[in-house]
């Protein structure tokens, strides 16, 4: 296993490379890069952060961001609120009215219901005077 040597690595990076663009046909140097590993990784670097920061302020300062899933205006979220405050108060008025169904159904069809709903009432003989 060869030695690491981490000033040889920070060495390596300052090295010098040239990139030259050639012309196919001729063989003239149509453009060419003086590059070292650093300025290679820095400009990477650069333009990712770039390209990052611009689709941010894209979504952001644009009305993309209403494509994103969650995402809306305060007028919609209040308007679901107000929707679903709606929903809730229907549901308990539906299931209201099935207590009540199934009430009028047990006394239409049993006849003579098991339970009474209210007690027979025991009132004391009232007398009166016959004049």
């Amino acid at each position: 296993m060869a030695n690491f040597d981490i000033n040889n690595t920070f060495k390596r990076t300052s090295n010098t490379y040239r990139l030259v663009v050639m012309n196919d046909d001729t063989y003239d140097e149509v453009v060419a890069f003086r590059l070292s590993r650093k300025s290679v990784y820095v400009g990477l670097s650069i333009s990712f952060i770039l390209l990052v920061g611009l689709t941010i302020a894209l979504i952001a300062f644009t009305p993309l961001k209403y494509y994103i899933p969650g995402y809306g205006t305060k007028e919609s979220r209040s308007t679901l609120q107000l929707l679903k405050i709606r929903t809730d108060s229907l549901e308990q008025t539906i299931h209201v009215k099935e207590q009540y169904l199934e009430g009028l159904k047990k006394v239409l069809t049993e006849g003579n219901p098991q339970q009474l709903d209210t007690l027979p009432l025991q009132l004391p003989e009232s007398k009166q005077s016959i004049d």
